[in-house]
C-alpha cells in the first residue's frame, strides 16, 4: 500500500517498481486505450491534435468532419480562405490562432514536404503550431514511433504518483522516459491520459472508485467515499460513451485496432 505518508521516503527502485505496476494495472483497466481524436491519416491527426488545445477531443471530433470534407489535403487547407476556416473551427475555441497555425503548417507541408506529414520529430516541431506534445501524438499513432505525450492530464498524474516533481513538459518527458522501456511510451501515454480524463480529475479525483488507489501516494486528495466517487466518473466509467465518434483507422504504422470501449461503436 502506498496510501500512508508516515513511512520512510520511497527509494528510486521502489518508485520505479510501483510506476511499472501502475502501468500494468492501467493496461488491464484500459485494454482499449487509444487516441480519442478521430482521424484517417497522419494529416488529419496532425490537424485534429492542433485543434484539440484548450478543448475536448469530443468537440474536435464534432468539428473535423466538415473541415476535412472541405479541405482534405494540405494543399487544400493551405489555400483556404482564413475567415471561412475560422468559421468552421470556431467551436474548438481560440479559432483565430488555430486557423493561423493550420494555414501555416499546411503551407509548410506543401512547400517543404511534398504535401505529406514527415515522420521525424525534428521535422514536425518546425511546423507552425506544432510542439513536442503534438509531434509525439502524430509519431506514436500515425507512424508507430514511440513517444511520451505530456499533456495536462499526463503531467498532473505523474506528479500525483510521485514519478517526478518536474513541471516543465520536456523535463517530465525526460524523467518518465527513464522509468519505462521505449516500447511502452505510446501506450503508457494513452493509459495515463485515459485515467486522467475518466477518474483522476484535476479538481475532484474519484479516489474511492480508483482501481489503482492502493498504489497512489496521493490517495485522499479527492473523494474517498465509494458511492460519491462513483458519481464523479466520466465517459464509459460513468456509463457514458467516450469521445470518439468514428472507428479507428487502419493505416501503415497503426497499432493493433483496440477493442471497442463499453458504450463506444469502434
Amino acid at each position: 500500500m502506498s496510501r500512508g505518508s508516515g513511512s520512510k521516503p520511497e527509494s528510486r527502485l521502489a518508485m520505479v517498481r510501483r510506476a511499472r505496476r501502475i502501468n500494468r494495472e492501467l493496461a488491464e483497466v484500459y485494454p482499449y486505450a487509444h487516441p480519442e481524436l478521430d482521424f484517417r491519416n497522419p494529416f488529419e491527426l496532425l490537424v485534429a491534435t492542433v485543434l484539440s488545445a484548450q478543448t475536448t477531443d469530443l468537440r474536435v471530433n464534432q468539428t473535423t468532419p466538415a473541415l476535412f470534407a472541405k479541405y482534405p489535403t494540405p494543399e487544400d487547407l493551405a489555400a483556404a480562405d482564413p475567415e471561412e476556416l475560422e468559421g468552421i473551427i470556431r467551436p474548438t475555441g481560440f479559432f483565430r490562432a488555430k486557423a493561423k497555425s493550420l494555414l501555416g503548417l499546411s503551407a509548410a507541408l506543401r512547400d517543404s514536404y511534398g504535401g505529406t506529414v514527415p515522420g521525424r520529430l525534428e521535422d514536425l516541431v518546425t511546423l507552425p503550431g506544432v510542439g513536442r506534445k503534438t509531434a509525439f501524438v502524430v509519431l506514436g499513432n500515425a507512424f508507430g514511433v514511440p513517444g511520451i505525450t505530456v499533456d495536462t492530464h499526463f503531467g498532473r498524474l505523474v506528479r500525483r504518483w510521485k514519478w517526478t516533481t518536474q513541471e516543465d513538459p520536456v523535463k517530465v518527458e525526460a524523467e518518465i522516459a527513464e522509468i519505462f522501456p521505449k516500447s511502452e511510451w505510446t501506450m503508457l501515454s494513452h493509459r495515463v491520459i485515459f485515467h486522467g480524463r475518466r477518474i483522476c480529475h484535476s479538481r475532484k479525483p474519484a479516489c474511492g472508485a480508483c482501481p489503482i488507489a492502493h498504489l497512489c501516494p496521493s490517495y485522499g486528495e479527492g473523494e474517498t467515499d465509494p458511492e460519491k466517487a462513483q458519481k464523479l466518473l466520466k465517459y464509459e466509467m460513468g456509463g457514458q460513451p467516450g469521445q470518439r465518434l468514428s472507428p479507428p483507422p487502419d493505416y501503415p504504422g497503426a497499432p493493433a485496432r483496440p477493442a471497442a470501449a463499453p458504450g463506444e461503436t469502434g
